[in-house]
């Protein structure tokens, strides 16, 4: 063993034993417990950032203890190859997507090596190859057996930049979730998959869950948006017409003073017709933007049409207006502005109006609020005096007596838009007959593969040529025409979890047996960023497959873990276009305080810069970190033990390369201690337990009260940065140990083991390499996590120190059931306090049950 640990000789070195033996490959093995641990796969942008290695590192190390379980561990990898992103830097580029996306892979897989990451590579899936996208192309097509996925020409999120569709969940304050770019609304044919079939699943199966983080369930919760209420059909005041309306409480029916249809009401288009005013209005606010809303809040036009009250037959005034949507199922409801918000500000705004119907029991004198009040009806006729349960009851008899009630659970999640238009993608797998019917592409002629380019690049910016050779198909010999559109990338991330369980099966979408053995998910590891359309994606597809009997379970995943982001500092300055540009750290110099906390940037050359404080890392604020920057220099065990050190693995993780060094100087530290060990004497005798000094027992009940811990924290709590800093007091209390007796050294050597076995999967490289001077025929990969004793943990004695006049003069163990007169005397029977005390008065006696004795003489 060298004087000096070395992290580059000992990373290849293991690295290569690993690949060279396969050691983290796996197989089906019913006779033994399995456990899939599943990080979110990557995009191949080039290169991976500092979130990449902090994802990576937190199921690499949940895979490692796994494993130290004895059980069947299976941590796969692999690519999310298709996208616009790709399509893009091959255009800038002058390449080809699928040039571009190949060198990625084949350099971020080297970097992903270089962690010691334990991935099975034989089970390495890219999305961009056909072996892989044939089989959503043969589901697809049973789905469109089924009619779960339809055509029709929609109105869409339309991103002028990157010329393609978004679906709902990718349009983030009005503007596409990518470029930023302002989106537009625009009419085309579009592809969709049913996923508002499944919202009532989605929404209840959220209870199943146990181990999902509850922000993630509630982001959930709130874009499937279920609300439940009725659905009644009143007729329109002096037609033939009907209109049916939602309400979600009965009890306020009373407080009913207008209906609010949307601008895409068929009522709307029907009135627009012949009215210019309306027609004008409608144009304008059919298709309003959430950003637009905000801005011209509550704008509405009386139709001078009426609806009849279904209670008191009364008419009732119909408004259109801009705030009314159609995505909860219902464009049209019962609006009561004394007892809700939005209905509020429209009718004080449109001069409506207004009628409380509810007493607030806190403050009786008050009916303007709009907390969810469910007090006793007033100005109700009938209903006066009930409580929200009766009034609800009675209204309900009366409406269902009139048969125009019906209860109806509207959801604003809206069917999945899976349409894009653009070049890198999976081609959907339909065509178009002479006659305009639409049919699958026959099984037999999947899969359906991009039509290869190499020298018109900017055809990448455009759909692919419904005119071109590649678009002319026969179908049973007719002539049809391929669909031209790719699919949204999202569906190929919505199953790959299951295909890593059967990379290899060419018979079928997912092999039978092997899915069964390794699903659902143990642990999914990813950001919170992923809550709504990944996640969302992930769990419906699984429905779907569960239904086709595919897969098994009604969730995909057990336990989802979401980590938090990477920030670090970051630099600017103002220019004289008052645009931002930002510096590097590395070309940063900066002044600090006493306590660490900058007070002054600068330039190299003087030039004074804006302090932007720890932000998120990215390439646009310049304030990146190169992963292979800090292996060359510090190793790839330091940067995963202080990712997993440094914060806990929920909060952001604050990066400072102090941080990286003391890591650094630690794993030097314990090195040097296991190299002191080893030169001392590598042979001992058997531990006789019953002969320990105190000192030697208190040292070993430390050894075990830390893997107790250690355990505890990795296992159930997660809390990864609590049992290293555990790791680090125990090293620090080894390092103060002597090393003289045989039985010091034994003590030495299992509690080395045991550091070595808990330190595994956070610094692997370092544990292997060490441990081969403990056990030379057993690699740590093969051993198993260390076991606390229970019976040294309940320890029938405590140490308490012995002071003459407040000086510690020596340290004894105690038995717990000893009262004080007891104790004093076994501390004056000390031999080396029975020196101070001989023939001397003891003053005082100063007793700090199960610490201290003090005797003042």
């Amino acid at each position: 063993m060298e004087k000096e640990y070395s992290p580059k000789k000992i990373e290849n070195y293991v690295q290569e034993y690993w690949k060279k033996n396969k050691t983290f490959e796996v197989k089906e093995d019913f006779k033994k417990e399995k456990y899939y641990c599943l990080p979110m796969l990557p995009y191949p942008s080039g290169k991976l950032h500092m979130g990449h290695v902090r994802n990576y590192t937190i199921s690499d190390v949940i895979a490692r203890y796994q494993r130290m379980l004895g059980k069947n561990v299976l941590q796969p990898m692999g690519w999310d190859a298709f996208g616009l992103p790709a399509e893009e830097a091959a255009i800038k580029n002058k390449t080809t997507p699928f040039s571009w996306t190949k060198k990625n892979i084949q350099y971020m897989k080297k970097q992903l090596q270089s962690l010691g990451f334990s991935y099975d590579w034989s089970r390495e899936i890219t999305t961009c190859h056909p072996e892989y996208y044939r089989w959503e192309q043969w589901f697809f097509t049973k789905l469109h057996e089924k009619k779960l996925v339809y055509k029709k020409n929609s109105l869409v999120n339309w991103c002028d930049y990157d010329k393609t569709v978004l679906a709902n969940e990718q349009v983030i304050n009005g503007c596409c979730w990518r470029c930023q770019n302002k989106i537009i609304t625009k009419k085309i044919p579009q592809w969709f998959i049913k996923i508002r079939n499944y919202a009532e699943s989605l929404y209840q199966d959220l209870k199943k869950l146990n181990h999902w983080p509850e922000n993630v369930k509630n982001m959930q919760k709130n874009w499937i948006g279920r609300i439940k209420g009725f659905q009644i059909t009143l007729n329109v005041f002096n037609t033939h017409q009907t209109l049916k309306v939602f309400i979600n409480r009965l009890d306020l029916i009373m407080g009913v003073t207008h209906v609010s249809i949307s601008a895409c009401h068929e009522l709307s288009t029907n009135i627009s017709k012949n009215n210019k005013i309306i027609k004008n209005f409608i144009k304008k606010y059919k298709y309003i933007s959430q950003e637009e809303f905000k801005k011209v809040k509550y704008i509405g036009i009386n139709t001078d049409l009426f609806v009849i009250h279904p209670i008191t037959e009364k008419k009732i005034p119909i408004w259109i207006s801009n705030f009314t949507i159609k995505e909860y199922g219902t464009d049209a409801v019962l609006s009561i502005p004394g007892h809700n918000e939005n209905d509020w500000y429209f009718a004080v705004k449109n001069n409506l109006k207004i009628k409380y119907v509810v007493s607030n029991p806190n403050h009786p004198e008050s009916n303007s609020s709009f907390i969810d009040i469910k007090g006793k009806l007033f100005n109700s006729d009938e209903f006066n005096g009930l409580n929200f349960k009766d009034s609800s009851k009675k209204i309900k008899k009366i409406l269902y007596q009139k048969k125009i009630l019906k209860e109806k659970i509207n959801y604003k999640l809206q069917d999945w838009c899976v349409s894009r238009q653009r070049y890198w993608g999976t081609p959907i797998p339909m065509a178009t007959l002479k006659n305009g019917e639409i049919v699958s592409i026959p099984e037999n002629n999947l899969p359906v593969t991009l039509p290869k380019i190499e020298k018109n690049l900017d055809l990448f910016k455009k759909p692919i040529d419904s005119n071109s050779n590649w678009a002319q198909i026969l179908i049973n010999s007719e002539s049809a025409i391929r669909e031209t559109d790719t699919f949204d990338t999202f569906i190929e991330s919505s199953w790959y979890y299951a295909r890593y369980t059967c990379p290899n099966f060419n018979t079928g979408m997912i092999d039978p047996i092997a899915s069964k053995y390794w699903l659902p998910v143990d642990q999914y590891i990813g950001g919170i960023e992923h809550a709504i359309m990944h996640l969302m994606y992930f769990r419906f597809y699984h429905k779907l497959l569960r239904d086709f009997k595919l897969v098994d379970f009604d969730e995909p995943v057990k336990n989802l873990l979401c980590q938090g982001m990477v920030l670090s500092e970051a630099f600017y300055e103002i220019d004289s276009n008052f645009q931002r540009n930002w510096f590097h750290s590395s070309s940063v110099l900066i002044k600090r305080n006493a306590k660490g906390e900058i007070i002054k940037s600068c330039t190299r050359e003087g030039k004074e810069l804006v302090y932007a404080g720890m932000i998120k890392m990215s390439k646009s604020k310049n304030n990146g970190i190169e992963p292979e920057l800090i292996i060359q220099s510090y190793g790839a065990d330091t940067i995963r033990l202080f990712i997993m050190f440094s914060a806990p693995v929920e909060s952001s993780l604050e990066w400072k390369e102090s941080g990286v060094k003391g890591i650094y100087r630690f794993l030097k530290k314990l090195w040097k201690l296991i190299l002191n060990y080893i030169n001392i004497q590598n042979t001992h005798q058997k531990m006789n337990f019953n002969f320990l000094n105190d000192q030697q027992s208190e040292l070993r009940y430390k050894l075990h009260k830390t893997i107790a811990k250690v355990s505890d924290d990795v296992s159930r709590r997660q809390a990864f940065n609590t049992a290293i800093s555990s790791i680090m007091e125990l090293v620090n209390q080894l390092i103060k140990a002597p090393i003289k007796e045989e039985q010091d050294k034994s003590i030495m050597r299992e509690s080395l083991i045991c550091i070595i076995k808990m330190l595994y999967p956070f610094t692997p490289h370092f544990c292997f390499f060490v441990w081969n001077y403990f056990n030379e025929n057993i690699p740590i990969d093969n051993e198993t996590w260390p076991v606390f004793q229970k019976d040294i943990l309940s320890k029938k004695y405590h140490l308490i120190v012995i002071q003459i006049n407040g000086k510690t003069r020596c340290t004894t163990k105690i038995s717990n059931d000893l009262n004080k007169e007891k104790i004093v005397l076994h501390a004056q029977s000390h031999p080396i306090i029975k020196k101070y005390l001989k023939n001397i008065n003891i003053k005082k006696i100063i007793h700090i049950p199960n610490k201290i004795i003090n005797f003042v003489i």
